[in-house]
């Protein structure tokens, strides 16, 4: 028989939503008074603010957003993390880096301090579960995020990381995890693979999967392979903001964050069920981000989950405010283009392609260039490569073939 305590993580998942919104303005008030006394930058950032009046989101959307994009800059002007913290450095674990200059740090003793274990649950993750956890380990905190949280919930985790497809295969073989955490494209070559060489992946038969997109072609292709998915989202500055449960209708607010969904690139609220980006406003008492931008853009959806749980729900990630977009997982930024472009003096004018195919990501690198010859695509292409970590096509095209529109990345797949 199944109770409400297999279901639910806490009962903060079914509480009633007045009082969760009474609850998270007391939490908001207390979090800027927190940040105000306790952090550099916040304590320029709230100067005129009084913390006992930050207690309503009408109040809260009168703060400025702080913009992922400005990260770099704002931690350069007072290095490791630009004052954003609110503990000295001698109290964390860890401080990880993201592309474009941007650290984040970790404090392990914080137990679940990314607050991943609620979306590992709703997934079905149980206590003595083996976790199979292909998400990087290196220099980003994506591996630790699913490690902290496996281990809230006690359950053993193989730390299998980015690649080594057929040392990881001989992993699921051996060990027989319970549960796939990584992106599902990578889940995709494994099972693929792992038919090739005649692996008893039987055991295999759940997933939470993140940090590129599910479209529904693909999440089918993965349960033919024999693995159900569910989808969780977060970032790599504020943790865990949002989760599938297995209604797989819409993506659950996390119980630790603040969410809006506000004009792109702006800070107006939207309407309910109107696109716009997500700015996450963190209870972290470590890290404690004030309407971050984040860039993402989805959409409230109305009502609770017929799972229920009764937080806020979005439809989930519908693409970027900004040009920048994660293909294969990694962000690929305009600045990424402009360093391609800049190698090559040749080049005059670039545009990149995002396009899937058979829900495989492709980047395809359109130049107009002076002189240009199968010579200078092929080095262009090691270019791409060398500063995105990420392999691309090169395509030669005429000046006139790239609009003067300002766009250097088009992101042509759907994401519905």
């Amino acid at each position: 028989m199944t109770t409400e305590r297999d279901e639910f993580y806490d009962d903060l998942e079914t509480r009633d939503p007045a009082a969760r919104e009474a609850a998270l303005m007391d939490q908001l008030s207390k979090q800027v008074a927190h940040a105000k006394a306790n952090s550099t930058y916040f304590a320029k950032f709230l100067a005129d603010v009084d913390p006992a009046e930050m207690n309503s989101r009408e109040a809260l959307a009168q703060l400025k957003p702080i913009r992922k994009s400005d990260l770099a800059a704002i931690q350069k002007q007072e290095p490791p993390l630009g004052g954003l913290n609110t503990v000295p450095l001698d109290k964390l674990s860890h401080i990880f880096a993201s592309p474009g200059g941007i650290y984040e740090p970790g404090a392990l003793d914080q137990k679940d301090y990314w607050r991943y274990a609620r979306a590992l649950w709703a997934a079905g993750v149980r206590p003595g579960h083996v976790v199979h956890n292909t998400f990087s380990y290196h220099l980003v905190p994506a591996g630790l995020f699913v490690e902290s949280g496996a281990r809230a919930i006690g359950c053993p985790v193989v730390p299998g990381g980015v690649g080594n497809t057929e040392v990881q295969l001989q992993l699921l073989a051996d060990l027989r995890p319970d549960f796939y955490i990584g992106t599902p494209s990578f889940l995709r070559i494994l099972m693929q693979k792992g038919q090739e060489l005649g692996h008893d992946l039987s055991r295999l038969r759940h997933g939470l999967v993140g940090a590129e997109a599910l479209p529904p072609s693909l999440r089918q292709e993965l349960k033919d392979l024999g693995v159900d998915v569910l989808q969780g989202y977060g970032t790599a500055d504020l943790g865990s903001v949002a989760y599938e449960s297995k209604a797989i209708d819409g993506m659950i607010i996390d119980e630790g964050v603040i969410v809006e969904i506000v004009e792109p690139g702006g800070s107006e609220p939207v309407a309910e069920g109107e696109v716009g980006e997500v700015v996450v406003t963190t209870l972290n008492p470590i890290y404690p981000l004030l309407r971050f931008a984040t860039g993402d853009l989805s959409a409230v959806l109305p009502g609770a989950s017929p799972c229920g749980r009764t937080n806020m729900r979005i439809r989930g990630w519908l693409g970027r405010a900004d040009q920048s977009t994660k293909v294969r997982g990694m962000f690929v930024h305009p600045s990424h283009i402009a360093q391609i472009a800049g190698r090559h003096p040749e080049v005059k004018k670039a545009r990149l392609i995002i396009t899937s195919v058979d829900n495989t990501d492709q980047m395809t690198l359109k130049i107009a260039a002076a002189g240009g010859d199968a010579g200078l695509a092929d080095a262009v292409a090691d270019t791409i490569r060398d500063v995105t970590k990420l392999r691309g096509t090169v395509e030669l095209v005429d000046e006139a073939d790239l609009p003067d529109d300002g766009k250097v990345i088009d992101d042509a797949r759907s994401y519905e």
